[in-house]
């Protein structure tokens, strides 16, 4: 789950301290649609009018009492929590066998898609809105108000959502996703302006200017020359860079409150190792070939005949599963030192928040500790957004270099 203090898993919406934007729902027709499917109450209420419904099609679906029991039973799952009831048919092993049945003999997937539209399909959360036989009480209402608070929900319309944290279908737009557009943004806005600068051939005037040259200059002349070739690594230079800056703004943003780093997430740095894992395959084949690709993974070895026919082969499979092996590790080192600042911190804050909840009088020192620690850590891990971003670039370049020259 999110931390109020640190962001580490992927969310669907942004938060700022409660005070901020905070949240005075009335009632339950001003809540978000999103939070009134999450409502127990209207879950229970759905599937009552969902299990009604399809019993007039097919008498022969059970107990209503039985199914609304085990369908609560079964939301207690944290991988089924929020599911609605229809999901629980589907899925559920005890009925998924009889539900393939009804849609086999009687049609009962389109009669459940009948049932479905029956009691209210997609509109089915504002007709709950709007019943008035059915409200929330204030404690309720204020519950979910404190929870709500600070919280700026993403507008999904692409995709729906199970709940703040899980995807329900179609394409939906997380927190990350956001953070990683606008870092593209800033560096595409950041370097169009540097080449408009540069194209004069001046010297560099301004801080700005003085600043991105520093790491232009430095990502040619110490990683991609010395790791490619000083005669084909320039061409390689505006790939990289974009690996590094991009790689630096989504660890930097995990520096800011309230926000996180994308790149403590698994599906981005995999995704970027997985463009450097592309980028030698291809310029590896545009080098040598696709067999030529291939047989270049073979280091070069003076071996007599009757030796290299056997060990070739193996040595080959090895390098090729090396390769992947390499770049999966690529993601892995990323990922792991991103998310390893960030738990360090939560559990410094946390324990010390529950030190101050079990014994106030340790507060005063506890305080200024973790504090102090907590400062500590975050200047390390500055510094270590910097180092991964390099260390990424360069090893990428190490991996490039390696497919376009003969080992």
């Amino acid at each position: 789950m999110a931390s109020p203090i640190l962001h580490i898993k992927d969310s669907y919406y942004f938060e700022v301290p409660k005070g901020l934007l905070p949240r005075h729902y009335a009632t339950k027709a001003d809540f978000p649609t999103l939070w009134v499917q999450l409502d127990p109450q209207f879950q229970t209420w759905e599937a009552e009018r969902l299990y009604n419904e399809f019993v007039k099609l097919n008498p022969n679906v059970g107990p209503k009492a039985e199914l609304l029991h085990e369908y609560e039973h079964w939301k207690h799952d944290h991988a089924n929590e929020g599911k609605p009831f229809d999901r629980f048919l589907e899925q559920h092993a005890k009925y998924t066998k009889w539900f393939e049945d009804q849609s086999a003999l009687s049609g009962g997937a389109q009669r459940w898609e009948v049932a479905k539209q029956a009691s209210g399909g997609d509109e089915a959360v504002e007709i709950f809105k709007k019943d008035p036989t059915i409200k929330w009480d204030s404690d309720t209402i204020h519950a979910y108000n404190q929870h709500l608070s600070g919280k700026i929900l993403i507008p999904q319309p692409f995709g729906e959502l199970r709940n703040f944290y899980e995807p329900e279908s179609g394409i939906t737009l997380s927190k990350f996703m956001v953070i990683e557009v606008v870092i593209a943004l800033i560096l595409w806005g950041l370097f169009a302006w540097l080449g408009r600068q540069t194209e004069g051939g001046g010297r560099p005037k301004g801080s700005l200017w003085n600043l991105l040259e520093v790491f232009v200059v430095y990502i040619r002349d110490q990683v991609a020359r010395p790791a490619i070739g000083a005669h084909e690594g320039d061409r390689f230079v505006p790939l990289l860079l974009t690996l590094f800056f991009f790689i630096l703004g989504c660890n930097l943003f995990g520096m800011l409150p309230w926000m996180g780093s994308p790149t403590a997430s698994f599906g981005v740095t995999l995704a970027l190792a997985g463009l450097t894992f592309g980028a030698v395959i291809l310029f590896g084949v545009l080098k040598f070939g696709p067999v030529g690709f291939v047989l270049n993974q073979i280091p070069s070895m003076d071996l007599p005949l009757v030796l290299a026919i056997p060990l070739k082969p193996f040595i080959l499979v090895i390098e090729l599963i090396g390769l992947c092996i390499k770049h999966s590790v690529l993601s892995v080192r990323l990922l792991a030192n991103m998310l390893a600042g960030h738990m360090v911190l939560l559990v410094i804050m946390g324990f010390a928040f529950s030190v101050e909840g079990a014994a106030s009088s340790f507060w005063p020192v506890i305080a200024p500790a973790a504090l102090i620690g907590a400062t500590l850590l975050s200047c390390l891990e500055l510094f270590v957004a910097f180092l991964q971003a390099y260390i990424f670039t360069f090893l990428s370049a190490l991996f490039i270099g390696a497919a376009i020259h003969h080992h």
